[in-house]
């Protein structure tokens, strides 16, 4: 099965690239699945916020969780690195990113239902509570728990392609016959001997004081791009503290 949920999102890629013109957006995506029943899971309650959902809160019958993420392209990323708001690439490719991730929850919820299974699915973003600006699922812990990436000091995953992309998240009732062992090697600079930390000095708002980050500063000029972009779609979205790093597009840990 789990071959064929990959063929499945690699192909929903490729097609959505080549009809909505977005061929040159990608690269390959790294998909993971991790049981529903990780005992981890349940610390994401504390670790994000009390309001986090469960993956029985999505599917009663939960058995497993499919976490992939879609790396954008070099030329993408570059194109994000100079000014003050996003670039338009940057901001075209949130929108379609966003669309795409739909579009492969309803392909693999497809591809399950014609197998006996169900899913559950969750959007690619805006499931956050617009107070306190914390997400009642969130799809970068989940990823992390899969083994994708490990978090940068600007809160982002960095994985083998590095930071620069999007995460999705769907939940189905049926029980893959392994789960991997998650011992994910820490991949952020700063991290492993604090010879890096440009991403938080990229952020134009100042939004971090060490390793307090200010929610409200970064969603600002998110709001911003939003407003700048409305004629293209809803881009609330910045990346600065992802572009021009050594994690922008591959892993930097890698010969350290």
């Amino acid at each position: 099965m789990l071959s064929s949920i990959i063929n499945t999102i690699d192909n929903t890629i490729e097609h959505y690239s080549r009809s909505n013109d977005s061929k040159d957006f990608y690269r390959k995506p790294l998909i993971k699945v991790i049981s529903a029943e990780n005992k981890k899971i349940i610390d994401l309650k504390r670790i994000v916020s009390p309001k986090h959902l469960l993956p029985k809160d999505i599917l009663n019958d939960a058995k497993s969780i499919i976490s992939f993420f879609i790396p954008f392209t070099n030329e993408i990323v570059k194109s994000n690195i100079a000014g003050k708001m996003a670039s338009r690439k940057w901001a075209l490719a949130y929108i379609k990113t966003n669309d795409l991730i739909n579009n492969i929850s309803n392909e693999v919820e497809s591809l399950m239902k014609k197998n006996g299974f169900s899913t559950g699915k969750i959007p690619a973003t805006h499931n956050f509570d617009k107070e306190k600006l914390i997400s009642n699922w969130s799809h970068r812990h989940i990823a992390y728990l899969a083994g994708i990436g490990t978090f940068g000091i600007n809160n982002m995953l960095i994985t083998e392609f590095g930071c620069c992309g999007r995460l999705g998240t769907i939940i189905t009732n049926y029980e893959f016959s392994h789960y991997e062992d998650i011992k994910i090697k820490e991949k952020c600079l700063y991290k492993i001997n604090g010879s890096c930390g440009v991403c938080q000095n990229k952020c134009i708002m100042n939004a971090y004081e060490g390793s307090i980050f200010n929610r409200k500063k970064c969603y600002e000029i998110c709001l911003k791009s939003a407003k700048y972009y409305k004629s293209i779609g809803y881009a609330d979205v910045c990346g600065k503290c992802l572009v021009g790093l050594p994690c922008s597009i591959k892993d930097p840990s890698i010969n350290t």
